[in-house]
């Protein structure tokens, strides 16, 4: 029958398709939807950086390991933008160091290849972090990164010419319902599909096809604040480069005996307010991108997060980046803001109006290292 499929996903961006590809991978008749002609979301507004270990043990880690395997696996039969650059993290204390010291013996334990370094170390990997900066580091060679400006639109193209995806880019869809006769959705042009299953991964513009749920759930509204320079082909920057910030941010820190002694006040209060973390990653152009801040907003709250980016934060990101890294210019040649959702209670938001209909989205700012490892689950799920 024409127009009728296994799988129907809406929305193209990184948990879309890869909820196609591994349905693909079953031998099913998928088709994707995808309302602008080319995903223009959090999937391109990011760092590219796929680390599982800035997860929390567990499901999400294990997630985050899966994408890892997945992405090096489509790599190597067609580039999508993958290199395998390593992931290095910075203490700028010495209690931060205990605290890297202490994850990479968990990391031990689980077979998950870390290294510890010592500050001389880490300005050999990194000439251009400052001394008095850095107390040692960990560093992970098997993670690895993309350039989100590439990697999903790469990709979308290798699920088309080699698995026959049925790609429909600048399709909005108007209606996704169940029935008797299974899932229908319905295009801004009045086409109907149907479906076995359906899953809408359409991030936060879930609210325009399920409005009530979408207001009526515990999802908040994320916005990032990012820059990057003019290209430095001079400087090495290898990888993803986290700092003292991001392990007093990221999960994967918090069960170390000594966060508990990290204290708040030592990081400006500024720099919480707004939730800054740096990170550091160089662009195949050369150019080094850094942030990011982040600002929340309830999804049915009067006080919207805008498009305005503010040069404040802007400047309270590249202070802070001074302190970390010797660049030898640090003029931006562009700015740019994201948005995502992600779930007050829960790891990822899913809700299911009918058992052939779901609703996926609110995977917050990890989609780029878990959203595979979890569309694989959750395709296995749907028992097709």
């Amino acid at each position: 029958m024409e127009n009728s499929y296994d799988l129907i996903v809406v929305g193209a961006g990184a948990l879309g398709a890869f909820h196609a590809y591994f349905a693909l991978q079953r031998g099913l008749k998928v088709l994707l939807l995808e309302k602008d002609a080319r995903p223009m979301a959090a999937t391109v507004r990011n760092f590219g950086q796929i680390i599982p270990s800035g997860m929390a043990e567990g499901t999400w880690f294990d997630y985050a390991r899966a994408s890892l395997a997945t992405y090096k696996a489509i790599q190597a039969e067609c580039d999508i933008s993958i290199r395998p650059t390593g992931a290095l993290y910075l203490a700028s204390s010495p209690l931060e160091m205990q605290v890297l010291e202490e994850k990479h013996a968990r990391y031990q334990a689980l077979g998950y290849a870390s290294a510890v370094l010592t500050g001389a170390q880490c300005r050999q990997h990194l000439p251009a972090v400052r001394a008095d900066y850095c107390a040692g580091g960990l560093h992970f060679a098997q993670e690895v990164t993309a350039e989100p400006d590439l990697l999903i639109h790469r990709l979308l193209a290798y699920l088309v010419a080699r698995w026959q995806l049925d790609y429909r880019p600048a399709t909005p869809v108007r209606e996704a319902t169940a029935g008797t006769a299974g899932a229908t959705v319905i295009d801004t042009h009045g086409r109907r599909y149907q479906g076995a299953q359906v899953v809408v991964c359409s991030g936060r513009d879930v609210q325009q096809l399920f409005p009530d749920v979408f207001a009526q759930s515990d999802l908040q509204l994320v916005k990032l604040q990012m820059l990057a320079t003019y290209p430095l082909p001079q400087v090495a920057l290898p990888g993803s480069v986290l700092t003292g910030l991001s392990i007093r941010r990221y999960h994967a820190f918090h069960s170390c005996p000594s966060f508990a002694q990290l204290r708040p006040d030592d990081v400006a209060p500024e720099l919480r307010q707004w939730g800054i973390h740096l990170l550091f990653k160089q662009a195949l152009d050369g150019a080094i991108i850094l942030g990011d801040t982040h600002e929340y907003a309830d999804v049915a709250g009067a006080n919207p997060l805008d498009f305005n980016n503010s040069d404040h934060l802007n400047q309270l990101l590249l202070a802070e980046a001074r302190r970390i890294l010797d660049l030898p210019d640090w003029r931006i040649q562009r700015t740019w803001n994201g948005f995502y959702t992600q779930s007050r209670s829960a790891e990822i938001f899913q809700h299911s109006p009918d058992p052939r209909l779901h609703l996926v989205t609110g995977i917050g700012g990890k989609g780029m290292t878990t959203a595979a490892g979890f569309a694989q689950h959750h395709v296995a799920q749907l028992g097709l």
